[in-house]
C-alpha cells in the first residue's frame, strides 16, 4: 500500500487516526447496506420468476379465451365491436426507497371490475352487439393479465435498479478496504516510526550533549 503525503506530526498522526475510524465505520455501513441489497435482490428474482411464470399461464388463457370467442362470434364482429372502446385505463408511477435506491412503482388502474365472466354487461369495454360471454371472458382475463404485466416490469426494472446500486456499492466498499484502510494504517505506522525515530535521535542528541558538559 501506498503512504499518504502527509505532514509527519503527532497532530497528523491523530488526525489519521480518526479518518481511520470514520474509514472503518463507512466500510461496515456499506457493507451491512450491500448485505442488504442482496437480500432485497433475491427476494426480487424469487417473486420475479413466480410472477414470470403465473403471468405466461395467465397470458396464455386469454388468448385462448379470445380465440374461442373469435370462433363463436366471428374475427369481423369482434373488430365491430371492439372499434371504439368505451372505458379507459390509467397508469400511476410514484417512486418507492429502497436502501438510498428509487424504485418506480406502477399503479393500474381502470372500471373493469365490475365485468362479470360469465354475462354480457351494460358498462362493457365494447359494443353490445353480437358478442358473447365468450369475448367477456376474453375482455377480462387480458385485463387480469394486464396488471400481471405491470407488475412483472415493476419488478424487473427494480431489479435493474439495485442490481446497479449494489455494483456501485461494492465498488466502494472493495476501495475502502483494499485501499483507503490500508493506506491510513500505512501512514500511521511511517508516521510512528519517524516519529520514533525522531525521539531516538533526539534523546542520542542529548546524551552526547550531557556527555560533553560532564567531560567539561
Amino acid at each position: 500500500m501506498a503512504v499518504l503525503n502527509v505532514n509527519l506530526t503527532r497532530i497528523e498522526s491523530i488526525n489519521m487516526k480518526k479518518s481511520l475510524k470514520t474509514a472503518q465505520k463507512g466500510h461496515k455501513l456499506l457493507k451491512d447496506k450491500l448485505d442488504e441489497l442482496i437480500k432485497k435482490l433475491l427476494n426480487l428474482v424469487r417473486e420475479n420468476q413466480e410472477l414470470r411464470r403465473k403471468s405466461d399461464e395467465m397470458l396464455k388463457y386469454a388468448y385462448q379465451s379470445f380465440m374461442l370467442a373469435k370462433a363463436v362470434i366471428g374475427e369481423e364482429y369482434i373488430e365491430e365491436a371492439l372499434i371504439i372502446p368505451r372505458k379507459s385505463v390509467s397508469i400511476d408511477i410514484s417512486e418507492v426507497n429502497i436502501m438510498s435506491v428509487k424504485i418506480p412503482k406502477f399503479n393500474f388502474s381502470n372500471n373493469l371490475a365490475d365485468i362479470d365472466k360469465n354475462e354480457i354487461c351494460n358498462n362493457a369495454l365494447y359494443g353490445l352487439a353480437y358478442t358473447t360471454s365468450e369475448l367477456d371472458l376474453a375482455i377480462n382475463s387480458f385485463s387480469e393479465v394486464s396488471e400481471s404485466l405491470l407488475k412483472l416490469a415493476q419488478n424487473e426494472k427494480a431489479i435493474e435498479l439495485i442490481s446497479s446500486e449494489i455494483k456501485k456499492t461494492r465498488r466502494r466498499v472493495n476501495a475502502i478496504e483494499n485501499v483507503t484502510i490500508p493506506n491510513y494504517i500505512d501512514t500511521i505506522k511511517y508516521i510512528q516510526l519517524k516519529l520514533s525515530e525522531d525521539e531516538r535521535a533526539s534523546t542520542s542528541r542529548l546524551m552526547k550533549i550531557k556527555e560533553m558538559i560532564v567531560e567539561e
